[in-house]
Parts: structure tokens; C-alpha cells; sequence
């Protein structure tokens, strides 16, 4: 299934005035416009969001804008240099996708199916493209649907966000046919006889449509609902390590792509070792007859160029894939990569050394399998509350240096949030007898401590006067805790369980 993401740019032009440091652009929050020439006429070919704001419009008269904006600043249009930088912007989001095509003037259209999980979702991905785009100073809304004109209509007309599979016709309904990206003077007709909405369009009879307005406002409708495939001319990463397969007959066997994911990647990875570089991200596209190209991409924790390994995680992808009318071509693009280094193995071989084990192939499986977002490994970080010594970090992460302290044993279980219990104890500094935990009283059998941790007014201000006492404790019943009480007893100090098990 198709999910992409349109990105519009409505200050584009303006945008890229301001991020190359023009001279013709005035401080950010000063409102600029590009023109150009229409005829005898000088119009706004583009505007920025103080512009806008002011009641300006695209294809205005360059004297009216001034009359209404007495301190507006404008600039010649640069269609060509827009157009080149929006190409830029183009092959930079290939990190976010493989399949990534132009949407002159102002937008870009990214099918991220089959790409997301290595961004922690679609939901991350989106928020993480927005916030780049923006700490960069470009204006840009998002939208993701199931189909390119669907997408493109809720960006520039609609809420924007996302889409769920399915619910685009509920999404479109109540958004102006304009956004089906039809001529001025088809939407100028369509309105005359009341079809203002594109919920009434889908409403309308269709043959009589067909035989009034042609065949051009029910394609685009089918074409936003997915009826009708929109073919898409994507963007080629340039000089990145690749390998294509054409064929003379279009093919769709899963056994057949499978063979060809193989040789594929036993032709890319002499490739990748002439270079001395291995993999850490794929990108496989299928080309198919009916020209909606697919692709999977798979990530890897550290370079590769074992094209054995490299195969299993793309065919793992492969049921993603539908073949359609048959697939007549495929290219596999090494999209990232990075130096690997080559490794002496004669002492292996002969016996003579430690076995290292290479875990770099199964997190890589894990990953494919579970979710990036679900495989890591646990850090130490220097901090004395046990919430703020430890982070997640990559499964393959260099070590920082930092260790936890060898006397001071730890839960193998922390909770994310300590829970409040119910605990009793004879006198002050003293563990508990007993305490109540989610409805279950437990008996304490053994216990050690405490062990004071103080606050650390350095990193919050509230900090200043925190105190907890913290108790290991074994109940009768053979299980282990880890609890703390905030204060002294004398002061009233509550009772928390904050981990589980012993390290």
C-alpha cells in the first residue's frame, strides 16, 4: 500500500531568498514577495508568511501589494534557482525514503511505505522532516494519505497531518474541488451548478459529469481516492553504489525476486569492496509496468558488505511488495554508507586467538523484525538518581567510559515511574516490616540499607532539599525489591517501589 507524505512549501521562494543571505531580503518577519512579469504588468510570483498575513495573494499587481503593504520588499522572481534548490531538497529527503518526486513549484511528494519503521513510525518521521525543515527557516505543512492527490489536497487545502488507511474519502469530503488540482475554469464551472465541495462531487452522478465537464474532474476525484493509479517520476540518488536488473519479461514470483535480491546484492557488494565502504542503509525500488514504482529499505547496525547477509534483510521485506502487473526492473542503491575497515581473520582460522562474536547480524534482524525504535542496549550515565543514570543508545554504541558504581548494587528491573506503597517500620532509618504494593501485602524477610541519595540542585532548582532513603528487601516469599522512602520518618516521609530483582 501507498502512504505518502506531500510536503508543501507555500514561502518557497521567499524561503530560499532569506536562507541564501540575499541582499534583496529583509530580516525574517519582515514581509517580502518575489515578482515577475506577466504581460505589461508586474505580479507577486511568490510571498512569504508576513505577506500573507497581510492579505496578500500569488498573481496580485506588484503596485496594489505595495498600496496595501506600504513596507513590503520585493525581489525579482528566480523560477530556475527554485527550481534547482527544490531538487536539492528533493535528494535530501531520500534519508527520510527511497521514492522521493518533485511537486513544482513548492512541493515535494514522498512515498515513505516500506521506509518508515527505520524513523520510529510515521508519526516520527513527519515530526522529525518538520522540525528540520524548520530550524533551516523554510514554511512547510505535511500531510500523508494513502495516494499522492489525496495528500496533496489536505496539505494546501486541508488540516494537513495524517491520514489513516482507508479514511481519505471522510478526509477529502469537505475540502473545495480546487484541491483536486483542476483548471481555474473547471473549478469555476463545477461551482456554477453547486458542485463547490468535493463530497458533492463524489455524490454527483457521474456520467452526466462525464458528458458536461470531460473526463479531467473524475479522473482526478479517482485519482485522490486511489481508484486510479497516479504514476510518480521519482528522483535517482546520484553516486551512490548501485546495481540494477532489467527484464526482458515482466516477472512477479516472490521465488524469482527473491534470486534477483540476491544477485543483486552479490553484484553491489564487490562494488562496496573496491571503495573499501559497507552498507548501512538499502534501498531496493521496483520499477513496475504500470509505472507505481515500490521499494523497501532496510538499515543496518554497522557497515556491511556481506551480500549473503545483506539479501536475508531485504527478502524479509519482500512481502511488502506487490508485484502488480509484474515488475520490469529493480535497483538496489547502497543510500548510506560508511568506511569498513577490513579484518585480519588467518588467527581465526587457525585457531590462534578469542573467537569475537559478530552480533551486528542479529540486531539487524531484530530490528527488522521488532522495530528499530525496540533495539538497544543500556548506557551508565554519572547521575545519582537511578532514573537519570542510565539511557538507551544504539546496540553497537562505542562505550562512553562511564560505569556504575561496583558497591552500589541495582534492580535488574527499574520502573519507569516509582509507585507509592503502603509500609510500616519500628523506628527511624529502619527498612520496613511490610509493605502493600497493588492490592498485595508482602512481608519483609531480610533487608539492607539505606542508602541516601540526595538531590541534585544542579540540574533542577526543585531539588535543593530531595532526600530518599533507599532499602533492598527480600520478602518471605522470596522476592526482591527495591524501595525508598522520601524523607525522614519523623518528617512523614512516603514510601516508593522503584525496582525489581537483583543485578
Amino acid at each position: 500500500m501507498r502512504r505518502v507524505v506531500s510536503l508543501c512549501l507555500p514561502s518557497w521562494p521567499t524561503d530560499r531568498l532569506r536562507r541564501s543571505a540575499s541582499p534583496a531580503a529583509p530580516p525574517s518577519g519582515e514581509p517580502l514577495a518575489t515578482v515577475r512579469q506577466d504581460g505589461p504588468r508586474r505580479v507577486l510570483a511568490g510571498i512569504d508568511a508576513a505577506a500573507r498575513r497581510a492579505g496578500l495573494k500569488r498573481g496580485m499587481p506588484a503596485a496594489q501589494a505595495m498600496a496595501m503593504v506600504p513596507g513590503l520588499r520585493l525581489a525579482a522572481a528566480e523560477p530556475e534557482a527554485d527550481a534547482a534548490a527544490l531538487m536539492r531538497l528533493g535528494l535530501w529527503c531520500l534519508r527520510y525514503a527511497p521514492l522521493v518526486a518533485l511537486d513544482p513549484p513548492d512541493g515535494l511528494l514522498i512515498d515513505i511505505a516500506g521506509a518508515a519503521h527505520l524513523h520510529g513510525g510515521e508519526a516520527a518521521l513527519m515530526a522529525d522532516l518538520l522540525a528540520r525543515l524548520e530550524r533551516t527557516g523554510l514554511c512547510a505543512r505535511l500531510s500523508l494519505a494513502d495516494t499522492p492527490g489525496g495528500a496533496w489536497a489536505l496539505a494546501r487545502f486541508g488540516p494537513g497531518g495524517i491520514v489513516l488507511p482507508g479514511g481519505l474519502g471522510d478526509a477529502l469530503s469537505p475540502l473545495p474541488v480546487a484541491a483536486l488540482r483542476l483548471p481555474p475554469e473547471t473549478v469555476a464551472a463545477l461551482r456554477e451548478v453547486g458542485l463547490a465541495r468535493i463530497g458533492g462531487l463524489m455524490r454527483a452522478p457521474r456520467a452526466p459529469l462525464r458528458r458536461r465537464f470531460g473526463p479531467e474532474p473524475l479522473l482526478r476525484l479517482d485519482r485522490a481516492l486511489g481508484a486510479e493509479p497516479e504514476p510518480l517520476a521519482f528522483l535517482t540518488a546520484p553516486d551512490m553504489p548501485q546495481a540494477a536488473a532489467r527484464f526482458a519479461e515482466p516477472v512477479s514470483s516472490p521465488e524469482v525476486l527473491a534470486k534477483v535480491v540476491a544477485d543483486l546484492c552479490a553484484r553491489l557488494a564487490p562494488d562496496l569492496e573496491r571503495t573499501g565502504l559497507g552498507a548501512r542503509r538499502l534501498d531496493l525500488v521496483f520499477r513496475r509496468v504500470d509505472r507505481l514504482d515500490q521499494a523497501i529499505r532496510v538499515g543496518t547496525a554497522r557497515g556491511s558488505r556481506d551480500a549473503g547477509h545483506l539479501a536475508r534483510l531485504l527478502t524479509e521485506r519482500l512481502p511488502r511488495i506487490d508485484p502488480g502487473f509484474g515488475i520490469e526492473e529493480m535497483v538496489l542503491t547502497a543510500s548510506r554508507t560508511e568506511p569498513l575497515a577490513e579484518r585480519q581473520l588467518s588467527g581465526a582460522v587457525l585457531g590462534q586467538g578469542p573467537e569475537i562474536a559478530d552480533l551486528a547480524a542479529l540486531i539487524d534482524t531484530l530490528r527488522l523484525r521488532l522495530g528499530a525504535e525496540r533495539v538497544y542496549r543500556l548506557a551508565p550515565v554519572e547521575s545519582d538518581l537511578p532514573e537519570r543514570a542510565v539511557r538507551r543508545v544504539a546496540p553497537l554504541s562505542a562505550p562512553s567510559g562511564a560505569l556504575w558504581p561496583a558497591d552500589l548494587p541495582r534492580p535488574a528491573r527499574l520502573l519507569d515511574a516509582p509507585e507509592p506503597v503502603a509500609a510500616m517500620a519500628e523506628i527511624p532509618d529502619a527498612p520496613p516490616l511490610f509493605f502493600v504494593w497493588r492490592g498485595a501485602r508482602h512481608r519483609v524477610a531480610r533487608a539492607d540499607g539505606p542508602e541516601r541519595i540526595l538531590g541534585e540542585w544542579w540540574v533542577a532548582p526543585g531539588e535543593t532539599d530531595m532526600t530518599r532513603d533507599y532499602y533492598r528487601v527480600e520478602t518471605e516469599a522470596g522476592e526482591r525489591f527495591w524501595l525508598f522512602r522520601d524523607g525522614p520518618m519523623e518528617a512523614e516521609g512516603r514510601w516508593w517501589l522503584h525496582g525489581l530483582g537483583e543485578a
